[in-house]
């Protein structure tokens, strides 16, 4: 590649790259600034909007119920995804073709008829609490949890590490929590940061089902936008910080994991 290329290359990664960029910088802008009217540039700048976010008892409840609703779905989903890819590797491998299939509904499903569907099932029951959004939950990074750790796993010779482990007189369980768990750590641990931070963006599944019951982050943001567009501004770059950090996480681990 020739240095003109590489020029050119940068330049259009650069320009991109400010354009995917100046949405989230002018709303920065605008969250930090005390008024922006007919001007081009705001009147002053002020953290005063920052303030009254992290000042409201209502905005660290939502984040809390956010990260407990997150935090329970992604534990279920890992624990019961990896023992049902560990049985499919390694006891039945005719499993992994219903799976395959399994882990397609929730793409099959468009999610307003789904939570329609889940409302009229349990409204009686466990409806408008976190536990049916953790059901739902559970049911929407299935896919992409399965395919981590099944890729995780499908690199580790199974049959050869626990043939092994038995000569040596251990234990099926043993070998599970100190040879299986720490091959796939990495896949499972990429899982969790990238669902993780689908999960917290989540909103319809959100507000239909538990809405202002059990409010959750994005539900908070939503019913806050009338406020000020100062204070919604604020609220966005302090989600965005968060789902990016997530990710940020994720990609480390990625990188990590291919060395």
């Amino acid at each position: 590649m020739s240095k003109f290329e590489k020029l050119y290359h940068y330049i259009v990664v650069g320009i991109l790259f400010i354009i995917f960029l100046m949405p989230l910088g002018v709303t920065f802008l605008y969250s930090i600034s005390s008024s922006w009217g007919a001007t081009l540039l705001p009147d002053g700048l002020s953290l005063k909007w920052y303030s009254d976010l992290f000042s409201d008892v209502r905005f660290y409840k939502a984040l809390f119920n956010s990260l407990i609703v997150c935090v329970s779905a992604l534990v279920l989903a890992i624990t019961l995804t990896f023992i049902v890819v560990f049985c499919a590797n390694y006891y039945f491998p005719w499993l992994k073709s219903v799976m395959n299939l399994v882990v397609i509904a929730p793409f099959a499903i468009p999610p307003i008829v789904s939570s329609v569907g889940l409302l009229q099932i349990y409204a009686t029951t466990i409806g408008g609490t976190p536990y049916i959004l953790i059901g739902s939950y559970f049911c929407m990074v299935l896919p992409f949890i399965y395919r981590s750790i099944d890729n995780a796993m499908s690199g580790v010779n199974l049959n050869e590490l626990l043939m092994s482990n038995k000569m040596l007189g251990g234990s099926t369980i043993g070998a599970i929590i100190k040879l299986v768990v720490p091959n796939v750590k990495s896949g499972i641990l990429v899982a969790l940061f990238l669902s993780f931070s689908f999960l917290l963006g989540e909103f319809l599944f959100a507000n239909i089902l538990v809405g202002t019951r059990f409010e959750t982050l994005q539900v908070y943001i939503y019913n806050m936008k009338e406020k000020s567009g100062h204070y919604t501004s604020a609220m966005v770059i302090a989600y965005f910080a968060i789902i990016f950090l997530a990710t940020l996480i994720a990609g480390m681990l990625s990188s990590k994991k291919e060395e």
